[in-house]
């Protein structure tokens, strides 16, 4: 493998704005790859590939060349050496290369392999709270997978088309995909490629939206012409998952703390055909009040950990803190009981968060049946989804259902 000067220092100035600078990975790939018109899709390949993969070692990385952050430009050409030397490739003759320790670094791998926090690449206290609650058996595979490559999932609109429509219009772009029986909405890239360039992406045919995120719209069971509230709607990947069950039918109130997603989401349901979208930005309590007991359906998407999506997220390692997983949890609680009250009698709610921790999960819903606003539901199932036995995002739903 040949490196490129320029391709590598974009790759160094990205690590250095994600690691010193604490912006997020995802934002700052996608300036990255905007350098350089020129770049072919393997120099962005590269260059979105080696940034992810370098921020997600970090910590084992860091622990071989003996760098403390904030991390000099020195030390980043360092932990690129050491991603180099340890994928097998020749590194070229250049001065930030020089008397690159090669058997040294191999060697200390090795060493530190037998730590799992550090072979792992995670915090010591992230290792002992899943430990804790997922048990170690489980919690070293589910790691192992969350340290894996995310793949690239599409979300077929199928307001606009059908997969097999899609997969034949995508296989002329030589992109090719492939199905999967259990997400019927869902085509999985074989390779990687920059899909937002597609005309089929501009025209609304699909957004890219991981597997086990593609199942928590249908657990909500709907039916076309309902009213559906996504209560913590975000930028809206599954409100429009579910306009596309409604069938662009009934009413979908999209509700969200902040109003830049909102906006967001409404440049994203006009590109996708949808026209039933009522966006509401809580300002106060009010708005939750006008809706009490006028829902059919109602997701919370609940404000998480995001511990189940740390291969897409691997900044996400180094981000969070203890403390917020605990404040998160009473969070979780207030929303469960407040956006409750909003499923009329005969309705359903659906509780979700992309963490995989029973504490923010199972554990909550159990809490919320013993409270006096729970008393009105009955626990209808639930589903966990974890990285190393889907191959996918980790993630969590409950489905409960409101007394008539």
């Amino acid at each position: 493998m040949r490196f490129h000067r320029n391709i590598s220092f974009a790759v160094i100035d990205a690590l250095l704005a994600i690691f010193n600078e604490k912006e997020y990975a995802d934002k700052v790939v996608a300036r990255a790859l905007k350098l350089d018109k020129r770049w072919g899709s393997n120099d962005r390949k590269f260059v979105a590939e080696t940034i992810y993969d370098i921020v997600r070692w970090k910590r084992l990385y860091a622990e071989i060349a003996e760098a403390k952050e904030p991390f000099t430009r020195d030390y980043v050409w360092r932990l690129f050496a050491i991603w180099a030397v340890l994928r097998g490739h020749t590194l070229p003759d250049w001065k930030y290369f020089e008397q690159t320790p090669v058997r040294r670094i191999k060697g200390k791998f090795d060493e530190l392999s037998k730590n799992r926090s550090v072979r792992e690449s995670i915090p010591d206290w992230m290792d002992e709270i899943c430990s804790k609650e997922l048990g170690d058996d489980i919690w070293e595979k589910e790691i192992k997978a969350q340290n894996e490559q995310a793949r690239v999932i599409l979300r077929v609109n199928t307001l606009k088309t059908t997969p097999q429509k899609l997969q034949e219009l995508l296989n002329t772009l030589d992109i090719e995909t492939e199905t999967l029986k259990e997400y019927p909405d869902a085509l999985i890239l074989k390779e990687r490629a920059n899909v937002f360039m597609t005309d089929a992406f501009k025209n609304g045919l699909f957004e890219v939206q991981d597997a086990s995120s593609q199942l928590v719209a249908r657990f909500l069971d709907i039916q076309p012409g309902m009213r559906v509230v996504d209560a913590c709607a975000g930028a809206g990947g599954k409100t429009l998952h579910i306009a596309s069950l409604l069938e662009n039918k009934g009413q979908i109130i999209a509700m969200d703390l902040y109003e830049s997603k909102l906006k967001q989401l409404k440049l994203r349901a006009k590109r996708n055909g949808v026209h039933n979208i009522d966006c509401r930005v809580i300002e106060s309590t009010k708005t939750i009040k006008k809706l009490h007991e006028k829902a059919d359906r109602v997701l919370i998407d609940a404000p998480c950990s995001g511990l189940g999506v740390l291969k897409r997220n691997p900044d996400s390692k180094w981000k969070l803190q203890p403390e917020f997983i605990e404040n998160i949890k009473k969070t979780q609680q207030e929303v469960l009981e407040n956006y409750s009250k909003i499923v009329k009698p005969g309705g359903k709610l659906v509780y979700a968060t992309c963490s995989i921790l029973p504490s923010e999960n199972q554990e909550q819903v159990e809490k919320f049946l013993t409270t006096e606003m729970g008393k009105k539901f009955i626990f209808v199932e639930d589903k966990k989804v974890l990285a190393h036995e889907s191959g996918f995002d980790g993630f969590y739903m409950a489905l409960l259902e409101r007394k008539k």
